[in-house]
């Protein structure tokens, strides 16, 4: 499932999967899993030269960084059990969920969506297909975020809520879930802003390794453009 940006149909993004996050931003810690959508074109890879993808700031907009694992769904299914939900992971990738946090902010205060937020073009950064084999247990994994070269998040999926089958169970109720689809798990504490100029580094690994499973990196540079979110002079 390595074309999975190419040919998902869906970005699922799990809010509040970590206790941490939820208390840092001021939110209540949800009782049942809370998911979002985001659209595939807010997809960034890596360009195949090499250089680092380009993480675009809107104008006016505080930019936050969000570390997550992101689960690669391999078959089409619907109501889907806990206990046959791994079944339906090809694999993983490292992701982040950007966040216009101010007008996600704005939006949450007056009962709006959050689709502005997290759609822009860019605010799904996403690195190269896992394969299952090569993650020991999804739900023990170290996930970590640079900024500049700084430890801003550093955090372990077993801090996880509401655990990798329960979120396919809840998520496959509501809607079908289709091969190439990704399901954002949720971010641990940690996220923090971001400026023009600045290389976000993640990485992903068993416990008790000493490499990284796999890693990203991407750079952010103002939105150009002379539309409502354009940057350009």
């Amino acid at each position: 499932m390595r074309d999975f940006v190419q040919i998902g149909r869906k970005i699922i993004a799990i809010g509040r999967n970590y206790a941490e996050h939820a208390k840092e931003l001021g939110n209540a810690v949800p009782k049942s899993p809370m998911f979002f959508l985001k659209p595939t074109s807010s997809y960034l890879v890596r360009p195949s030269d090499g250089s680092l993808g380009i993480i675009e700031r809107p104008k006016n907009v505080i930019l936050h960084h969000e570390i997550e694992l992101a689960l690669v769904i391999g078959k089409n299914g619907r109501d889907i059990k806990a206990s046959r939900a791994m079944d339906y992971v090809s694999g993983y990738a490292l992701a982040l969920d950007m966040t216009a946090r101010n007008l996600q902010d704005a939006a949450k205060s007056k009962g709006h969506p959050w689709s502005v937020a997290k759609g822009f073009d860019t605010f799904t950064p996403i690195g190269e297909f896992i394969e299952k084999e090569r993650v020991h247990d999804p739900s023990n994994l170290d996930i970590w975020l640079k900024n500049d070269g700084k430890l801003v998040q550093n955090g372990n999926t077993r801090d996880m809520l509401f655990s990798i089958p329960a979120l396919i169970e809840y998520v496959s109720s509501v809607m079908r879930l289709e091969a190439g689809d990704v399901i954002l798990t949720g971010t641990p504490a940690g996220v923090g802003p971001v400026l023009p100029g600045q290389i976000l580094q993640g990485g992903l690994r068993n416990p008790g390794s000493d490499q990284d499973i796999a890693t990203i990196e991407f750079q952010v540079a103002d939105r150009p453009g002379s539309g409502l979110f354009g940057c350009e002079e």
